[in-house]
């Protein structure tokens, strides 16, 4: 079995929890994904399944979508709701609206995120969550990241939600790129609007081309398994690598890439180290890098069998 399945991860579990069951309900050892989503997110989580697993380094840095609610009212000490509150106060006075679309602003484009402590990020050696959890807090480098879209989802005139709390929600919808925190982000919006502010919640509805429409929950994983149907929903690799641009092989070409020997091409507009789908009709024979000082395609990682 090898392929990519899209699965609507639930709230409440980890990213490797679904790894786990998926590896169960379809008997494959070999499952892996391509990008986590913290416990309390749901939403697109690309699985990887078979020799597939291989093609991880080609998906896991692709742009993703969300949806999410930003709380203003407090900050917690993990960035989300799963936190316990930092604030003095748990109230959000009414904000305008000309404020909150200069915040959306003043986050756009490239911008710097320091990774929070309760992440999964290591430094020498260690995650950053178990530090956290043992109450010790470490200096972490900013990293750069592209925010595409930041925005208000909301449809009333006011924006803002108010909650019996005091609190504020604020629904956003983010296109990012890979690494980004989003709720370093909810953070980061908040201080602009001198507030404290965290994630309540977070839905992933695309990663790369795969989006949430085409994604399924556990519990019909499960029923495509029982009924021996899981060919049904599989992805299959020439298919998951849809992002990337295809180079035709024939049938000596397919050969010659089974045994790693390099493919010389034309002359290509292609930038050099661009990865290509090396392919024969619709089947994924390897992914290759195109070599423009030689203007050979060198296959990389070999999936077909020969």
């Amino acid at each position: 079995m090898d392929g990519a399945l899209i699965i609507d991860k639930p709230a409440g579990i980890t990213s490797h929890d679904v790894v786990a069951r998926v590896r169960k309900i379809i008997g494959e050892r070999q499952v892996g994904h391509t990008g986590t989503l913290d416990p309390f997110a749901t939403g697109v989580l690309v699985i990887l399944v078979g020799r597939v697993t291989r093609l991880a380094q080609f998906l896991s840095g692709a742009e993703k979508e969300y949806e999410a609610i930003i709380r203003l009212g407090y900050a917690t000490d993990t960035g989300d709701a799963t936190g316990r509150s930092i604030s003095e106060s748990k109230r959000c006075a009414e904000v305008p609206r000309g404020a909150i679309e200069a915040a959306f602003a003043s986050l756009r484009g490239e911008i710097e995120q320091t990774p929070p402590m309760y992440s999964a990020k290591k430094v020498a050696g260690q995650k950053l969550y178990e530090l956290a959890r043992r109450g010790q807090e470490i200096e972490r480098k900013p990293v750069r990241v592209t925010i595409s879209k930041f925005e208000s989802i909301s449809h009333d005139d006011g924006l803002l939600h108010q909650n019996n709390d005091g609190t504020r929600d604020l629904k956003v919808r983010v296109v990012c790129s890979a690494g980004t925190y989003v709720r370093v982000l909810a953070e980061d919006f908040g201080k602009r609007l001198g507030v404290g502010a965290h994630l309540a919640e977070l839905r992933r509805t695309r990663a790369g081309h795969f989006k949430i429409d085409d994604a399924i929950k556990l519990e019909q994983l499960n029923e495509f398994a029982q009924s021996n149907s899981i060919e049904q929903i599989l992805i299959s690799p020439h298919a998951a690598l849809l992002h990337l641009p295809t180079v035709q092989l024939n049938a000596d070409d397919v050969r010659r890439t089974l045994h790693g020997i390099d493919m010389q091409m034309e002359d290509s507009e292609w930038p050099g180290g661009q990865p290509l789908r090396m392919s024969f009709g619709s089947e994924l024979v390897a992914v290759g890098t195109y070599d423009t000082n030689r203007n050979v395609v060198h296959p990389t990682v070999v999936i077909a069998i020969g």
